[in-house]
């Protein structure tokens, strides 16, 4: 089964929520692959190194910039603060990621709109 490597944007409720549902996925449903807890990523070296390690994350990390880059990573999950939501979608984009995005989406439709050319102009698959 081919693999999907996961970096994860953010590490709160959300990020929480999202490390249970890529982890129990393949309990629930039929998934042509198979996802790979990689890499976290937030703000607080400390509190994303525990939530590492609670969430069974591979790595953590306190670059987004560097996570969302990284050649090893196919899916960039974002669950960040909204307000992150823009700079961190374009970056994915450009750097041709699978790209999920919590909600809201952006802070302005000037910036929705800006991301969906992103990732339309990168041939990226992604979704809200």
């Amino acid at each position: 089964m081919r693999k999907l490597n996961i970096a994860l944007v953010g590490y709160g409720f959300m990020g929480k929520a999202h490390s249970n549902a890529w982890r129990q996925v393949r309990s629930f449903f039929e998934v042509p692959c198979e996802p790979v807890l990689k890499v976290i990523c937030g703000r607080d070296e400390d509190k994303v190194s525990k939530a590492a390690r609670n969430f069974g994350w591979e790595e953590f990390s306190t670059s987004w910039e560097s996570t969302v880059s990284r050649k090893d990573i196919d899916i960039v999950d974002i669950c960040s603060p909204g307000d992150t939501h823009h700079p961190i979608t374009l970056a994915a984009a450009e750097a041709g990621k699978i790209i999920l995005c919590e909600k809201p989406l952006a802070n302005s439709l000037a910036d929705a709109k800006e991301m969906l050319a992103a990732v339309q102009a990168n041939n990226c698959l992604h979704m809200i």
